[in-house]
């Protein structure tokens, strides 16, 4: 069974992670700073938390980690994508931005938050991020809905909303809830994209319908950081499993999606 590690940092979504994995008889550990006890490098481990964290860990652990490339967004056909979408760098965008753009981290660090951006004031300043920070720049436009979707192998395990006209989907009793027919949508959707275009066999897909123009691809998220919302959290194991490997054994069809190996030691 393999070894669920979690960051220092105590959210939900790593303590209902937890709860599953004990149901599933997975072990479990949650590490007290960066860096791994020798005696898991080798060890069947699954990894969750900050992207950071877990790229640092995983490379002191001897796990290869999968993701989309930061090009695979903007590459998508227009039909899925439904609006223009760039990639440029913090330092670009500070010098030309004129007119509102929505514009968020391009490597899934989130180190700010992704947002229309009115004017070069708005974005974090050199003191904060450097110029080279790679970014996406999009047109901004209002989604009615959107899904997060757990894939496994092509297929989403399981499925939740998590905004709704702009809004969290969170009910006032704690259910993640938006009407009948977008479920029905989004699944369908989801699995369209699913048959068209290449994913990791572990990965997060986002879908939502923008207003006026239809189902697109919101983005992909690494399995090993996004959030659950309402999906299924046995399910979102399987798919985290899948998305952690040992770098020692790689299948040949996973190596385009391995992210590089972070080469930091962090002494925290």
């Amino acid at each position: 069974m393999p070894l669920l590690v979690l960051s220092p940092r105590y959210t939900s979504d790593s303590k209902v992670l937890r709860a599953a994995a004990g149901r599933l008889g997975w072990k479990t550990e949650r590490l007290g700073g960066w860096r791994a006890p020798a005696r898991m490098r080798g060890q069947d481990v699954a990894l969750y938390g900050e992207p950071t964290f877990v790229e640092v860990i995983a490379s002191q652990v001897g796990v290869a980690l999968l993701d989309v490339p930061s090009g695979w967004l903007p590459g998508l056909p227009e039909r899925h994508r439904r609006r223009s979408i760039d990639v440029s760098t913090l330092g670009e965008v500070r010098q030309s931005l004129s007119e509102p753009a929505f514009v968020k981290p391009a490597d899934g660090r989130k180190a700010f938050e992704g947002k229309v951006h009115h004017s070069p004031d708005e974005l974090p300043g050199e003191d904060v991020l450097p110029d080279e920070t790679p970014v996406f720049v999009s047109e901004p436009v209002l989604w009615d809905v959107e899904f997060r979707c757990h894939v496994l192998e092509g297929q989403v395990v399981t499925m939740s909303p998590y905004l709704l006209d702009g809004e969290l989907a969170l009910t006032a009793d704690g259910h993640w809830h938006v009407p009948e027919q977008d479920v029905h949508e989004a699944r369908e959707y989801a699995a369209h994209v699913l048959k068209e275009v290449p994913v990791p066999p572990g990965t997060v897909l986002d879908v939502g319908r923008i207003h006026d123009r239809g189902w697109a691809v919101v983005e992909a998220n690494a399995a090993w950081g996004a959030g659950l919302y309402g999906c299924d959290p046995e399910q979102v194991l399987r798919v985290l499993a899948r998305a952690c490997l040992d770098r020692r054994h790689i299948a040949p069809d996973d190596r385009d999606w391995v992210v590089e190996e972070v080469a930091l030691d962090m002494d925290r």
